[in-house]
């Protein structure tokens, strides 16, 4: 695991009139503070990134479809990747500083809740071509 990345296993509670996902709580490991808290949905093959944020802390949680997740530690040159979705239900918790890319995995869109510790600034993140990081997204 690299320094700055966190998985939370997260509770889902069925119920037969639909179930109920936890996201996090004040108390909750990886949670630092809120700044806001956003959906975003990505189609099945799409990728979006790379991003690095210099001071927020992400909190990304999906809970339609299934997200692989990539994260890029460029200082130890080292990668971590996950799958979320309703079948391993966490959290994944990415410190600033730390490279993030995201492909959606399934046939339909994907949905990711975002609980991010500061409110968008442009000026905070940095964007860069997926050909930047060397990293084999045809590799499942």
């Amino acid at each position: 695991m690299i320094d700055g990345v966190l998985v939370t296993p997260l509770i889902r509670i069925h119920n037969p009139k639909g179930d109920i996902f936890h996201a996090m709580k004040a108390s909750s490991d990886g949670y630092i503070g809120f700044g806001e808290a956003y959906f975003s949905s990505i189609h099945s093959g799409e990728v979006k990134g790379w991003k690095r944020h210099s001071q927020a802390t992400l909190n990304l949680i999906v809970i339609v479809g299934e997200i692989r997740f990539v994260v890029f530690n460029s200082g130890a040159h080292e990668f971590f990747e996950i799958i979320l979705g309703p079948v391993n239900y966490s959290r994944l918790t990415v410190r600033p500083g730390l490279w993030v890319a995201f492909e959606g995995n399934r046939r339909e869109n994907s949905i990711l809740l975002n609980i991010s510790s500061e409110e968008h600034d442009p000026v905070e993140a940095e964007s860069i071509a997926l050909s930047d990081i060397p990293y084999d997204w045809s590799v499942k």
